[in-house]
């Protein structure tokens, strides 16, 4: 995890897995946005999560939340989450 807000709490949370390189590809995009923003994120993994999230999320990896919100998934826009932390 790289920074949080005030709370402690990251503005970026990323749900992926292990060897999915466009779970890569999108960390790349979250770290830069991250940097230039300030904004902290985490990154969780799938195969430690929830029943239901894996279930609900698998196809879906990579998902990227911002505020707890689903944001994305599969790829991350870079333009898309920047205006999603701009709000």
């Amino acid at each position: 995890m790289s920074g949080a807000d005030a709370a402690g709490v990251p503005r970026i949370t990323m749900l992926g897995k292990a060897g999915c390189h466009l779970c890569d590809d999108a960390l790349a995009v979250i770290a830069r946005v991250a940097a230039d923003t300030g904004a902290g994120y985490a990154v969780r993994d799938l195969a430690d999560a929830a029943p239901e999230e894996r279930e609900e999320y698998w196809d879906k990896i990579p998902v990227t939340f911002v505020d707890g919100r689903r944001h994305d998934f599969w790829r991350v826009s870079e333009d898309r989450l920047r205006a999603a932390l701009a709000r």
